[in-house]
């Protein structure tokens, strides 16, 4: 794999010791009816076809996402996800209050701090997107959360290289979860163990 151009990659670095490796599964009980889970909900895909699933309130009825069974309310923790070059992605944190029926703002105002591979670009769901100039996309990304400092980082997991970190907010009394999104054929992600 390349390296990250020289103006990513050089910002700070999250020491692994400092944070808590999360051991997580996919939730089907919000997952979109597009989204496929593997049988160990550890992966997902896009299907063409809409599932025929219960509209439970959890469930994300518009927009192709689901949530991580991990809730965060304190510490510093990191978890990482296998993707896909050739498919779409997105990958980050939500608050467990993000909005599930209908189409959502996929950015902080919404409850979301992710980062998201769409087509050839990469870019950080800011306001307005962050755009990110790689000359390859990672295969493995790795999301650095520190509940009480109010930080969301996002690094090359093969090289530690960062790749952002969005603005430091305050996430006092939140409780926040692993959010995952994909669209269209070829589209697919893996929760590394």
């Amino acid at each position: 794999m390349d390296k990250l151009p020289s103006n990513l990659g050089k910002g700070r670095q999250e020491p692994q010791g400092s944070f808590a490796k999360v051991t997580m599964t996919l939730d089907p009980d919000t997952a979109n009816p597009n989204l496929i889970l593997s049988a160990d909900r550890r992966s997902m895909r896009w299907g063409d076809a809409q599932q025929d699933l219960p509209d439970n309130p959890e469930r994300f009825d518009t927009c192709p996402c689901l949530l991580g069974c991990k809730e965060i309310t304190s510490g510093r923790h990191y978890w990482e996800v296998e993707v896909e070059e050739k498919g779409n992605w997105a990958v980050g944190i939500a608050t467990a209050f993000v909005k599930r029926k209908d189409w959502i703002h996929r950015n902080p105002e919404g409850g979301i701090w992710a980062l998201e591979k769409w087509r050839n670009h990469l870019k950080a769901l800011t306001i307005p997107e962050t755009h990110l100039p790689l000359c390859q996309f990672p295969q493995r990304i790795r999301v650095s959360l520190d509940h009480q400092g109010g930080q969301v980082s996002f690094f090359d997991a093969s090289n530690d290289a960062l790749i952002f970190t969005f603005p430091q907010t305050s996430f006092t009394g939140q409780r926040l979860l692993p959010w995952f999104w994909l669209y269209g054929s070829k589209s697919e992600l893996r929760i590394c163990p």
